[in-house]
């Protein structure tokens, strides 16, 4: 990763943003600007700048799943039945469409798809499954792993 923003035309200092942000995205730019020895302006001007080029894509508040009450953390493989663009498309579409799943991604091998999705309770994710999962476009079969201990978790992209 370091290589690539440096050929990107980034520094040792833009690195030093992007990793404070990533611990503290609401860290303001005055103590951005002391922890990493830059003035204020020049700070808010090279964030600018990792925004507009997409390092930065957006802020968020990441939330504590247990506390906002879902309980439960799921991964589900998806197999297709069919393998058309259309199909895919249509499946991407739904999973978008759903806030219970907050990542989907297509595979290569025996499965197609993997959701990361959260649920309040068991009932709920039977419910999911039956009214949802198993109604997606293309989709013909599905293997549910339920999470019983979340070892690590975490947003941080390291740069070093």
């Amino acid at each position: 990763m370091k290589n690539l923003l440096l050929k990107d035309g980034f520094d040792e200092l833009d690195r030093a943003i992007l990793e404070e942000l990533q611990a503290n995205g609401r860290i303001s730019n005055a103590d951005l600007a002391r922890k990493i020895h830059l003035s204020q302006p020049a700070v808010h001007n090279r964030i600018k700048r990792l925004e507009k080029k997409g390092v930065i894509q957006r802020y968020t508040a990441i939330l504590d799943r247990d506390v906002v009450g879902y309980d439960l953390l799921c991964f589900i493989h998806i197999s297709m039945d069919s393998h058309t663009a259309e199909i895919f498309e249509e499946f991407e579409q739904c999973v978008r469409s759903k806030p219970q799943i907050t990542e989907c991604h297509r595979l290569t091998g025996e499965y197609d798809a993997l959701l990361k999705i959260v649920m309040r309770n068991r009932k709920e994710l039977d419910a999911f499954i039956n009214d949802h999962i198993i109604n997606l476009p293309g989709v013909g079969r599905v293997q549910t792993s339920i999470v019983l201990n979340e070892v690590k978790s975490t947003t941080t992209i390291p740069l070093k």
